[in-house]
């Protein structure tokens, strides 16, 4: 069985280009002032734009070159990579450009997977700042592109959130051509619930807690306004082992249960579950560096519906020479030891269980 990473981002050229062209967020480009004045810096949230020499983070070729991609997937053996563009996506873009940018995008991220057929998958990028007849237009267009295996998006949808009935043709779409949802997070919480000492913990805080709390909220608000109700068969893949949702589902579904203001709502009593959507829409990846997050996702969704993740090619090695990263090596370690050893689990949560729901072919390797 194949080792298969669902979760790895890559800069396309003709996305990285788009970035270089730009001089507001989000953009990349070097500094004259920063630590390594050669060095590119990504730019894409406003709060990095107003830092001083640590605007942004550092990038180099691991972020855009696919051969640095296969080195680093030869390195941690790992078969098959489904890759995804990183955020902030297409979000930002206007409205008149975005669904030519997002065609021209997806149509580069796939030749590239196309040059290695057995080796790299993609999920497509949805122009979600056009009309949603643009959207579903290229939702149908990916079904075309032979590398393509659903589509990323973020948690703002068009501009209004994952609940906004504007997205109902979207998701019917991506219903209808049987194509998964990658949720990801990006926007974080306000930087005010960190208090005042937050720039003292350098990323730790928005990472570790914003970015799971983001996707919580989001697939909640998702529950709330029926989506799965409307759209019983739409398939979700969560980042990050989704977030907060695994821990907190029972607490949101009690409250749900005792809220007063939604049960003299139509249709609440034929509303499915949170127990019920997370069992058979929701799939988990297994980016939770810990034993106790894996445990959580399985209770709620099944190890079934978990799937290897790196988060490549975020979180590298800090200590010069290191060549394999701590957060792949984490990773495996926590779906090992979760299963106690189980090999038939533990090969189907490394791979089988994407072959198998990504429809991805088995390498040779």
């Amino acid at each position: 069985m194949p080792v298969v990473d669902v979760h790895t981002h890559v800069y396309p050229p003709a996305y990285m280009a788009l970035l270089r062209s730009r001089g507001e967020v989000p953009y990349v480009r070097s500094f004259p002032d920063s630590p390594n004045p050669m060095q590119e810096r990504l730019v894409i949230l406003p709060a990095e734009d107003t830092a001083s020499t640590s605007r942004g983070r550092p990038i180099g070729p691991e972020y855009y070159d696919i051969n640095q991609k296969l080195a680093f997937m030869d390195t941690h053996s790992i078969d098959i990579s489904v890759l995804s563009l990183a955020n902030p996506w297409l979000d930002w873009l206007p409205a008149d450009t975005a669904a030519k940018t997002a065609q021209e995008i997806n149509d580069d991220v796939n030749a590239m997977c196309a040059l290695h057929p057995e080796r790299l998958y993609a999920f497509g990028t949805l122009p979600l700042s056009a009309k949603a007849g643009d959207i579903v237009a290229e939702i149908a267009r990916l079904n075309t592109l032979d590398q393509m295996r659903g589509v990323i998006i973020g948690t703002s949808g068009m501009g209004a959130g994952l609940d906004d009935p504007a997205l109902d043709p979207v998701y019917a779409a991506l219903e209808a051509h049987g194509q998964i949802i990658f949720l990801h997070p990006h926007y974080g919480l306000p930087s005010s619930v960190y208090g005042p000492r937050a720039g003292d913990y350098g990323h730790v805080l928005p990472l570790a807690l914003g970015f799971p709390l983001e996707t919580t909220i989001a697939v909640t608000r998702m529950l709330l306004s029926g989506v799965f109700d409307r759209f019983p068969k739409l398939s979700v893949l969560l980042a990050h082992s989704g977030g907060t949702l695994p821990f907190l589902a029972g607490r949101i579904e009690s409250c749900i249960e005792h809220d007063g203001h939604l049960h003299g709502q139509p249709g609440f009593k034929s509303r499915r579950s949170v127990w019920d959507v997370l069992k058979n829409n929701v799939y988990l990846d297994a980016v939770a560096y810990g034993k106790a997050g894996l445990k959580a996702a399985v209770e709620v969704s099944g190890a079934d519906r978990l799937m290897f993740g790196t988060d490549h090619p975020f979180f590298p090695p800090l200590d010069e020479g290191q060549e394999k990263w701590m957060s792949v090596s984490t990773n495996e370690q926590a779906v090992a030891t979760t299963f106690d050893g189980d090999k038939e689990i533990v090969d189907a949560v490394m791979g089988g269980n994407a072959v198998k729901m990504l429809k991805l072919v088995k390498t040779s390797s």
